[in-house]
Formats: structure tokens, sequence, C-alpha cells
């Protein structure tokens, strides 16, 4: 369950300044506050942000920020690695509901049962998981840095790699270590279609296919190049293509097309109907929501004081070792 303080109730629409971006930047420097967003969010949040990054780059940022309040517009657990981190700082996320299909695919219990089932294994947690599951990690990794701290850890140590199975797979074939998986993964890229995405490199022929390693592995072994958000914006800047497909949540096309416009970016489509394929939870934060955080102070992030403590040495683990 979610730790949070709400400590004021959400004004009307009514209240809402006409100029967003002005009022925003105008509560920034009052509170002395920084805006922390995830590549998926919304682009005009993207737009207004202090810092947009993948995962280890919201870490650093949250680790190294001199602001006495962190906004952090990403997901539940982001803004609750920001409060491990700076547990002296308020810590806002704009919508408490925007959590995370991959962190609820890891019960706090139930891993805590399937960890006591193997007492030799060092769990290795990626950072898309809840504070519960942080602290009952030894090393926490991003999908940055998965690899290099896995080939870091002695070979006959045995090793649970949690939640997601499909990173875990992706970890196992680049080190070729045995690991311990556990079974979760992401709504967005576990939806995405193999028979759709070839249909529309059939329609795009000179397209390369880029693709973050959550994604299954019929759609992994499409992709020219893998790598997590931040390396797949930087591979397709530096890249001679001039067209990618882009299997990833499309969030992340917006600063692809910002810093190459003359460049075409195509979201890869899900099973479903749509053209793209948008996390949910990552768009229920917007400006307005953003600008009501930062002007009512809440919701703010809290969590126990010892959950927060076990938490923090593997994530002071990660950053050391990457």
């Amino acid at each position: 369950m979610f730790a949070t303080t709400l400590s004021h109730p959400n004004p009307t629409q009514a209240a809402l300044p006409n100029d967003l971006f002005s009022a925003i930047q105008d509560l920034k420097r009052e509170m002395n506050a920084v805006i922390l967003a995830h590549y998926y969010q919304d682009p005009d949040i993207q737009d207004i942000a202090d810092y947009i990054g993948d995962s280890l780059g919201l870490s650093r940022q949250a680790a190294d920020t001199d602001a006495a309040v962190i906004v952090f517009a990403g997901v539940h657990f982001m803004a609750e690695t920001a409060k491990i981190l700076n547990p002296d700082k308020l810590v806002l996320l704009p919508d408490l509901e925007a959590g995370c299909s991959l962190a609820d695919s890891c019960p706090p219990a139930a891993f805590a049962d399937f960890k006591a089932a193997h007492p030799d294994h060092l769990v290795v947690s990626y950072i898309n998981c809840t504070a519960e599951i942080k602290a009952m990690s030894d090393i926490i990794c991003t999908s940055s840095n998965a690899v290099k701290i896995v080939e870091q850890i002695p070979t006959e140590q045995p090793i649970i790699f949690a939640p997601d199975r499909n990173l875990g797979r992706y970890v196992m074939e680049q080190t070729g270590r045995a690991l311990l998986l556990w079974q979760g993964s992401c709504m967005v890229h576990e939806t995405f279609s193999e028979k759709r995405m070839v249909q529309l490199q059939v329609a795009h022929p000179d397209a390369e296919i880029i693709a973050h390693p959550e994604c299954e592995p019929a759609v992994l072994r499409h992709a020219r190049y893998i790598g997590s958000t931040t390396a797949l914006l930087k591979y397709s800047l530096e890249s001679d293509s001039s067209t990618f497909i882009v299997v990833t949540e499309p969030g992340i096309i917006h600063q692809m097309q910002k810093q190459a416009p003359h460049k075409q970016f195509i979201p890869a489509p899900p099973t479903n109907h749509c053209a793209c394929n948008e996390c949910p939870h990552m768009r229920l934060n917007t400006l307005e929501k953003l600008y009501l955080a930062m002007k009512n102070r809440s919701p703010e992030i809290t969590l126990p004081e010892s959950t927060r403590l076990a938490a923090l040495r593997p994530i002071q683990r990660m950053l050391e070792l990457s």
C-alpha cells in the first residue's frame, strides 16, 4: 500500500491560472523546488521539467539536488526513490494513482516468501519496484546498468533478479549468468505486437527497430538496438538512419523529435487496435495536477523510517557500482 500524506484538498478547476507554465515557474522559485520528469510523461510536463531522464538519471538527480522540494512527474516508485534518498525534503507526486504494473506484479509478502526459499541468493532488484521490495534487496539496478552490475557480482554467487522477467532474460543473455527470475512484467512493454511491428517494418523498410529490454523476447529479436530509454534516445540521435520504429512507451519520441527534427520516429503498435502504447499510469500526471500539487504541497510521499533505511542501502550500492 502506498505511504502518503494528503494535507490539503485540491481546489476546483476554476482556481487554475490561465498560464500554467508561468504559474509553475513562479511556484518553483517560491518553494525552491525542482521538477524531475520521466521520458514517458506528457510533452507539456517534459517541457516544464528541470531534468528529464530514465530511472538511473532521475535517481542521480534526486540524490544530488539542493532543492528543498522535489516534484516528481513520474510514477509512485520513482517518487518513493526520491524520498528514500532525501528524507528531509518534501517530495510531491502530482497523482497518487500513478502506479506501475511492474511494481504491482511483485507483492512484498509473496516476494518475502520467494526470497526465504532461496536464502543463499543475492537479490538484485530492478528499480521499478516498491520501497518494500527495495528494502528486501541487496542491490538495485536500472535498465541502464543491470548488465554492468550483474557482471560485477562473483560468478559463484547465485542471484535472484526481480521483478521484471524480460529484463532478467536480457541480462542473462548479455552476461551468460543464470538468474532466478521473479515472473513480473510491464503492461506496456509486454503488449507490443511482433506481427504488427513486422508489418510496420515492411511498410518502412529503411527503418531501424530500437527497443527497450523490458519487451518480450519475440519482439527484441527484431531490434537493431536494445537499450534503456536514455540509450535509445542517444542511439537514435547518433545513428545514420533517418527512420526508427520505437519499441517503448512513446513519450520518449517527444525528446527524439525535438533533438532530431529531420528524422522520423514511429511508435511500435501494441496487440490491441491502438496506434501506440502509452502507459496509463504515467499519463495520469498532467500539467494541471502538477501545478495543484505544488500549490497545495500535496500529495506528499512519506515512508516509515525503517523501510526507508533498508531501501536506501541497495540504492546506494547501485550508485556506487554504476
